[in-house]
């Protein structure tokens, strides 16, 4: 799995652009619905908990994301993420469709990201 480090700053504002999203644009939730948006070529941006176990159940995505030209960020928790996503349970994987008024924070967290991977 292509793992980098993410500093907390970069995935506490992609969860931060994922709750702006839930409530103003678009988001999937679940690793299997996430797989199927990035298939497509809908994610703007993926995000993976870090404490994913077994990782198989979410190692594809990096690939995949990859291969769609996807940005996508580790963020802590899957606690984390669940309740980002508003479900209230555990979640491997999120993607954001449509970033509704976080375009912005989307763009920065992406532009980090990418800054990131090639160092």
């Amino acid at each position: 799995m292509t793992k980098f480090n993410v500093p907390k700053e970069i995935s506490d504002k992609a969860i931060q652009a994922l709750e702006i999203a839930r409530n103003t644009g678009k988001i999937r939730k679940g690793t299997n619905e996430t797989t199927k948006t990035v298939e497509k070529g809908a994610a703007k941006l993926v995000l993976l908990a870090e404490d994913v176990q077994p990782q198989e159940i979410v190692m594809h995505i990096p690939v995949l994301c990859d291969e769609k030209r996807s940005a996508y960020v580790f963020v802590h928790s899957k606690e984390e993420l669940g309740r980002a996503t508003g479900i209230g349970v555990p979640t491997a994987a999120a993607c954001i469709v449509e970033p509704g008024e976080a375009k912005d924070l989307v763009n920065e967290v992406i532009e980090k990201v990418r800054v990131l991977r090639k160092s």
